[in-house]
């Protein structure tokens, strides 16, 4: 991005969120650090101030797993006058067996149904950026769908482990909603993208256990390595005004003929938006 701008990214205080909020602010970027845990988010917060004084580095209390907290701190931003150029919905998990404060799927709700209406009740407030942006961070996972099932959108009594079939349906969906959200954006000077940032050793695999977890990541780059090229979507000036493209890493790609079926797209907003507006919240 040319000239200052203040970015906010999901999952700050660990992994490629933290790693991206440091790049970013040595880029000369201020910062929205959203996370759930402000004890666990001060260490990295710190770290900023201390490395960067001249950037303006904040928290934002942010639980993705919960849309009444999602309205919450979108709130808070509003009441503040607080201005977001860049949106990076980067926090995720894999390999869960819990609900979400509204009874979805655990993984659901934080890798999709979360970040959908984070993206939505942030988008006034991106159209008045000079150049706003949103990136999605996804996975090469997304080609491993065959079928996208609706069964993760809708909730649940008692919780079922989250495998990595479900992991890859979300991040399917992530595609797919970076898609959709590109077409109603056009014309506009908000552009969307979504991005694979290569197998990155994070947090997101905190819920898979041992020693499967250990067997997962190990092959896997550093959390720097996948934030840079995060960072690369999210700031390239020659990307600004490109909307609704795939990436793997620095390169431009194809994703898989589900992610790029423009009635699916089309289904997957409307199911998410009824979802949401079903729980009242």
């Amino acid at each position: 991005m040319t000239g200052r701008r203040t970015a906010l990214v999901t999952g700050a205080n660990s992994g490629i969120g933290a790693a991206l909020v440091e790049q970013l602010a040595a880029g000369g970027h201020d910062v929205i650090l959203a996370a759930r845990s402000a004890e666990r988010t001060g260490p990295v917060l710190d770290g900023i101030r201390a490395r960067h004084p001249e950037i303006r580095a904040t928290f934002l209390s942010l639980d993705l797993a919960d849309l009444g907290a999602i309205r919450r701190a979108v709130a808070t931003l509003a009441a503040a006058g607080t201005p977001v150029d860049l949106l990076v919905n980067n926090a995720g998990v894999a390999g869960t067996r819990a609900l979400s404060a509204d009874g979805f799927d655990l993984t659901y709700a934080t890798n999709h149904l979360g970040p959908f209406l984070l993206t939505d009740l942030l988008l006034p407030v991106l159209r008045t950026s000079a150049a706003g942006r949103i990136v999605n961070v996804a996975s090469v996972a997304h080609t491993r769908v065959r079928r996208l099932s609706w069964e993760g959108l809708e909730p649940r009594v008692v919780p079922r482990p989250s495998r990595f079939a479900d992991y890859a349906v979300t991040k399917l969906m992530n595609v797919l909603h970076a898609a959709e959200l590109a077409r109603r954006l056009a014309g506009t000077r908000v552009t969307v993208a979504a991005m694979h940032p290569g197998g990155v050793a994070s947090n997101i695999w905190r819920k898979v256990p041992q020693p499967f977890r250990w067997l997962i990541t190990r092959p896997m780059i550093s959390n720097a390595d996948g934030a840079a090229s995060v960072l690369h979507v999210a700031t390239a000036p020659e990307l600004q005004a490109v909307s609704g493209r795939y990436y793997h890493r620095y390169r431009e790609r194809t994703p898989s003929a589900l992610a790029t079926d423009v009635s699916l797209a089309e289904e997957l907003w409307t199911r998410t938006a009824s979802a949401i507006a079903r729980t009242g919240r």
